[in-house]
């Protein structure tokens, strides 16, 4: 063979290892770099794909408190009991997570999450018992009596499908029923991938659905000393402390989730967001809570870990004299309209007047408004944006109830 075929022949093989190696000095160390069978399964396979593809969810999860404990993507996306199961790229994963796959690790959490206003009342509060089988029912009604038995919310069906689906059931599906037959979804205040207890820490997590004129917490907290000394001081706060070891050191200005979740200087961890509820607050007329005594001292020792006994009992003793006027107001109201109804002066459903909605702002707007900021340190929304509108909509009743009588006397 001449010398110069022999030359080339040599010089193109050498240009195609050349080529090969920086070809594969090109691709993703995930795909050149995996040294066992345990890495493909727990990262590597996955992210080969996703870096790609979605490169923030690979960037969360190596953010998180899972991936530093070796919680890996197939843990999470195992389908749990009764979930739909999808075979991706050799994997049988789910790819609709529910509290049933965080509940494999977390079953304590979740069994608190259970008894809570956010899981099974929460979507009752649109939907009414729709979806929710009868022993989920009976299960949430033996914590939250009348929360989970009860219609569908008559303003959502007037509003309408696409209302409900992007508005009321984006918040109120946090107590969703699920295929598998758990309620609701721990990214709802987490996040997925990231599963991040400082997230959940923030107020703006919660204020995503406590927000608004009838359930305005994250603005009430905004204007509290609270929320105006975590505003300045967020920086110097420990947001990613572990629960459990939670002190006044990390977190010495509370958030939504210090006082009504954490176990802060060994305070009880809980998920159940009612348990240190004293009152029904969210109702027209607003009663104590059967647990009102044990309810209290819980919220009252989360105080105490900053404020001493006089000032805790003054808030208390301030706020209840709040409700009980409110109730008065709304309890007027509400005779008022019962009136007009046995009377057979306002007939047909619900909203079909414009005094129906007058009442309905009354109490769901301006008393529940009034009632929070007392509890909660908004001294503008006990006043002008409670207690001044509740004047003004009394005025309103009084004179809309007397011009309807007045027609309906007419008319006979």
């Amino acid at each position: 063979m001449p010398f110069r075929t022999v030359f080339i022949a040599v010089v193109i093989a050498f240009a195609l290892v050349l080529g090969a190696f920086l070809f594969n000095q090109a691709r993703p160390k995930v795909e050149t770099e995996q040294p066992s069978a345990a890495l493909i399964r727990a990262s590597g396979k996955c992210a080969e794909c996703h870096l790609r593809t979605q490169y923030s969810v690979v960037h969360e999860y190596e953010m998180s408190v899972h991936a530093r404990k070796g919680v890996n993507c197939l843990d999470c996306h195992q389908p749990a009991v009764g979930q739909q199961k999808k075979d991706h790229h050799g994997f049988v994963i789910s790819t609709s997570l529910t509290a049933g796959n965080c509940r494999s690790c977390h079953e304590n959490i979740y069994q608190q999450f259970l008894r809570s206003r956010h899981a099974a009342p929460a979507w009752a509060a649109v939907y009414g018992e729709k979806g929710l089988t009868a022993e989920q029912v009976n299960f949430s009604e033996t914590y939250q009596p009348g929360g989970t038995r009860r219609p569908p919310n008559p303003i959502a069906h007037l509003e309408g499908g696409s209302a409900m689906t992007s508005g009321c059931e984006q918040c109120h599906s946090v107590g969703k029923p699920n295929d598998d037959g758990t309620i609701g979804t721990c990214t709802a205040c987490h996040t997925r991938h990231t599963s991040s207890v400082r997230i959940a820490r923030l107020p703006s997590t919660c204020g995503q659905c406590h927000m608004g004129p009838d359930h305005s917490q994250i603005e009430i907290y905004e204007e509290s000393k609270h929320g105006v000394m975590f505003q300045a001081q967020e920086r110097l706060l420990n947001l990613d402390a572990p629960p459990k070891t939670l002190t006044t050191r990390d977190m010495f200005v509370p958030t939504c989730a210090t006082c009504h979740m954490s176990g802060i200087n060994g305070v009880g961890v809980t998920h159940d967001t009612s348990e240190r509820l004293s009152y029904y607050l969210a109702n027209a007329i607003s009663g104590k809570r059967p647990n009102y005594a044990e309810a209290q001292a819980r919220m009252k020792q989360v105080c105490s870990q900053c404020h001493t006994p006089a000032i805790i009992d003054r808030v208390y003793s301030q706020a209840e004299q709040v409700v009980e006027v409110t109730n008065q107001r709304v309890l007027s109201a509400q005779e008022l309209m019962d009136g007009l109804h046995k009377d057979g002066i306002l007939t047909g459903p619900a909203f079909s007047h414009p005094i129906d909605f007058v009442y309905f702002n009354l109490w769901h707007y301006d008393g529940r408004t009034s009632k929070h900021g007392a509890f909660m340190g908004g001294a503008d929304f006990v006043q002008w944006h409670g207690n001044y509108p509740m004047l003004e909509r009394t005025v309103q009743l009084d004179s809309m109830a007397t011009a309807l009588r007045r027609e309906h006397a007419r008319s006979k």
